[in-house]
């Protein structure tokens, strides 16, 4: 057992939750509908990897969204930091070594699809790793291999869909593109992402849902939409449009996992 998951065992006094939860840019303001939450600082744990973008909180919440336990990973490391896809394997890893099964992924992302302004929720129902890196280079084992046709899981789909339906949320349905980063993409690539079946593009998640499938966690993810991709309005992208953004969709997204674990088994 890592020193890590003796830690955080330590400081959450017998909290194991099932669900796990990794909250993307400005999103973090979800840690605030916990009950008796308790917040540890990556800083304190061995192996957790400091962000250093504006609007990761860089800390472990757990407690209660409704009845539920829950763990968040307030803030994630991506890729454009240090070049590593692998950043946050650790991480997951000690989740994993809590006892947690279930991992919802959210991220910011930009639209391709007119029909889906910022403000949208969409739930990721595939990817393309455009980016091409993939964090399990390296990995030894024969478990490297991990099949993605199911990547991300169908019950915890369909229960994501019966939540936003039952709290009057409009969730768009796509597939999520990532990118490398840390540029925002030209316009030529967005129309490129469209024209290969993208419905957003973004940054992270991409390699923690390959992480997460590899440990044998059930995976659902969504996007929050902040922006229409590069060339669709005229305007220049910015991070800031995307902190500014977030925490509109964020609510509503906020809105549907609670529903979501409230009703799932």
């Amino acid at each position: 057992m890592s020193p890590a998951v003796d830690i955080l065992i330590e400081r959450l006094h017998g909290l194991m939750p099932r669900h796990a939860i990794v909250l993307g840019s400005g999103l973090g303001t979800l840690v605030d509908d916990l009950r008796d939450a308790v917040r540890v600082p990556y800083a304190d744990l061995p192996g957790f990897p400091e962000s250093g973008v504006s609007g990761h909180a860089g800390e472990v919440v757990a407690g209660y969204l409704g009845d539920k336990p829950v763990i968040m990973l307030s803030g994630r490391i991506h890729y454009y930091e240090h070049g590593r896809a692998d950043a946050m394997r650790g991480p997951l890893e000690v989740l994993q070594g809590l006892g947690a099964t279930r991992l919802i992924l959210t991220n910011s992302a930009g639209s391709v699809r007119e029909d889906m302004p910022p403000g949208s929720v969409m739930r990721i129902t595939d990817h393309i790793n455009f980016a091409g890196m993939n964090p399990l280079i390296g990995e030894p084992s024969d478990n490297r291999f991990v099949g993605m046709t199911s990547a991300y899981d169908a019950g915890m789909g369909k229960a994501m869909d019966a939540a936003a339906q039952a709290v009057g949320v409009d969730l768009h349905h796509g597939v999520y593109m990532w990118f490398s980063g840390p540029t925002f993409e030209t316009p030529a690539e967005i129309r490129m992402a469209r024209a290969l079946g993208a419905d957003a593009v973004g940054m992270s998640t991409v390699p923690e849902v390959i992480i997460a499938r590899f440990l044998g966690f059930e995976v659902a993810a969504a996007s929050v939409i902040t922006n229409f991709g590069a060339g669709m309005t005229g305007n220049e992208l910015s991070h800031q449009e995307t902190k500014d953004m977030a925490p509109i969709g964020g609510g509503r997204l906020a809105k549907v996992l609670q529903e979501m674990l409230r009703t799932m088994d």
